[in-house]
């Protein structure tokens, strides 16, 4: 095939083509190299913006450049930008950097974002990598809070022979039993954790409800208590506990003041004034019964229930005849009451 010669024209015009690339290729490098070291100069005077904006600068002449990448990542993290700092580390592992420090910023970071499937993603890379790093914590927190119980006890008592003295692994095991009901088998584990980490009131607080679950009044009692005294927060829903707490451990007292101290900023809640009267009811306080019962009438005036527990506090105190005429009046309004009737001496 015969080839025609270039004119000398288009030999000049490729030429000097070919020498503008190579110059501004050239410039664009030690543009870079003049930012970069300008920014490793502010980052020395802790001059963390001004770094950043260095580092953009040299990112912007040449941005595959690793070193350029990884000092702008690390300015990007320091200022808490970590969608950039993710996109910057994800970049240099399009350049060839398959370290175990990238992977880990990766790891991390995307952790913090709770973006799980990357947290997943690279710590497996990361193992990979250094097979010595441990990442059997944040694989195991991903799927806790993926509701992945089962693999998450599994990962995460991983995590706890790495690092025994992390109360937080523990109570995620801990939790992972309770959230599917198996109370007993996670008690230990509240209970590692709390040792490991006894400032943690809300764990204590926990385990108290833990204990209400399977009927055990006395530790429940017991870590409520616990959890008031160590600064767990004492707002309504907590006294109710308490105060139900005392109740089912037989401390009618000190169950029915704290629940009052409720009443004083809720007086008109129908639970907690039912919870009283039962409370005096079955110790055999009747009168009291039937003042609180009355209450929840002066509120609701078609309250049935109440009527007929009235009534049979009358028939308990001994005027059965006015207080069967109670419970059938209060039949007449909702029969379904009429079931209570078949209960033995010892129920309603």
């Amino acid at each position: 095939m015969i080839r025609k010669a270039l004119s000398p024209l288009l030999l000049m015009i490729t030429g000097y083509a070919f020498t503008q690339s190579t110059s501004t290729t050239v410039t664009n490098i030690d543009s870079a190299t003049y930012f970069l070291q300008k920014g490793l100069d502010e980052k020395k005077i802790g001059r963390r913006m001004e770094s950043l904006k260095n580092f953009e600068s040299a990112s912007y002449y040449d941005n595959s450049n690793k070193v350029v990448l990884r000092e702008l990542a690390v300015a990007y993290h320091d200022l808490r930008k970590y969608t950039q700092a993710a996109n910057t580390y994800k970049k240099m592992v399009e350049l060839g950097d398959r370290s175990a420090s990238t992977y880990k910023q990766l790891m991390l970071l995307s952790f913090n974002m709770r973006q799980h499937e990357d947290v997943l993603l690279y710590a497996k890379k990361l193992k990979q990598a250094d097979p010595n790093e441990r990442v059997s914590y944040y694989i195991g927190k991903v799927q806790y809070d993926q509701e992945n119980y089962g693999e998450a006890i599994k990962t995460l008592t991983e995590a706890s022979n790495e690092d025994p003295l992390n109360g937080e692994v523990l109570y995620m095991i801990a939790r992972s039993y309770a959230d599917m009901q198996n109370y007993k088998q996670s008690i230990p584990f509240f209970q590692k954790a709390i040792t490991l980490d006894p400032v943690k009131t809300n764990w204590v607080y926990e385990l108290a409800l833990i204990y209400y679950a399977i009927h055990d009044d006395k530790n429940a009692l017991k870590y409520m208590l616990e959890a008031g005294e160590k600064g767990y927060k004492k707002d309504n829903e907590y006294l109710e506990n308490l105060g139900v707490a005392y109740l089912n451990s037989g401390d009618l007292d000190n169950g029915v003041k704290i629940l009052g101290e409720i009443l004083k900023k809720k007086p008109s809640d129908m639970n907690i004034l039912n919870m009283i009267a039962e409370a005096y009811y079955y110790k055999g306080r009747f009168q009291q019964a039937m003042d609180y019962w009355d209450k929840i009438l002066a509120f609701d005036k078609a309250n049935a229930s109440a009527l007929y527990m009235i009534g049979m506090c009358y028939q308990k105190k001994g005027d059965k005849a006015k207080g069967q005429q109670l419970c059938d009046k209060a039949i007449e309004m909702d029969p379904s009451l009429a079931s209570l009737k078949q209960k033995k001496p010892g129920g309603l």
